[in-house]
C-alpha cells in the first residue's frame, strides 16, 4: 500500500488549501482514511477521517465546521478541504490507511501512512 499525500503550501490566516493522498497498491474499498497533523515539538493528533464509501466521516472538535474530508473513488484519492485556517492549523498533515470498517480517531488503528504535506498558516 502506497500513499502519495500532496497539495500543502503556505496560506494567511483565514484562507484555504486542499490536501490529497492517492493510495495505490490493494482493494482501498475495505479502508477507512485518515488525516493526522503533526507540529513541530508536539504530538501528532486526529484531524478527520472517511471510509471510502463516504458513508461515514469524523473530525476533531478543532476542525469541525472548517475543514471537509471526501473521496474520489474513481482516482483512489482522499482529500481535505480546509477553510478559514488558523495559524495552529499549522502542521505536516499525514494521511493514513486502516484495513477498518469504520472511521477512527485513534493512530494504531491505521497501518500505512503517507510521507506527508507542510501547511502553514501565516497570521
Amino acid at each position: 500500500v502506497q500513499l502519495q499525500a500532496s497539495g500543502g503550501g503556505l496560506v494567511q490566516a483565514g484562507g484555504s488549501l486542499r490536501v490529497s493522498c492517492a493510495a495505490a497498491g490493494r482493494a482501498f474499498s475495505l479502508y477507512a482514511m485518515g488525516w493526522f497533523r503533526q507540529a513541530p515539538g508536539k504530538e501528532r493528533e486526529f484531524v478527520s477521517a472517511i471510509t471510502w464509501s463516504g458513508g461515514s466521516t469524523l473530525y476533531a472538535d478543532s476542525v469541525k465546521g472548517r475543514f471537509a474530508v471526501s473521496t474520489d473513488n474513481a482516482k483512489n484519492t482522499v482529500s481535505l478541504q480546509m477553510n478559514n485556517l488558523k495559524p495552529e492549523d499549522t502542521a505536516r498533515y499525514y494521511c493514513a490507511a486502516g484495513l477498518i470498517n469504520r472511521v477512527s480517531k485513534v493512530a494504531v488503528d491505521y497501518d500505512y501512512w503517507g510521507q506527508g504535506t507542510q501547511v502553514t498558516v501565516s497570521s
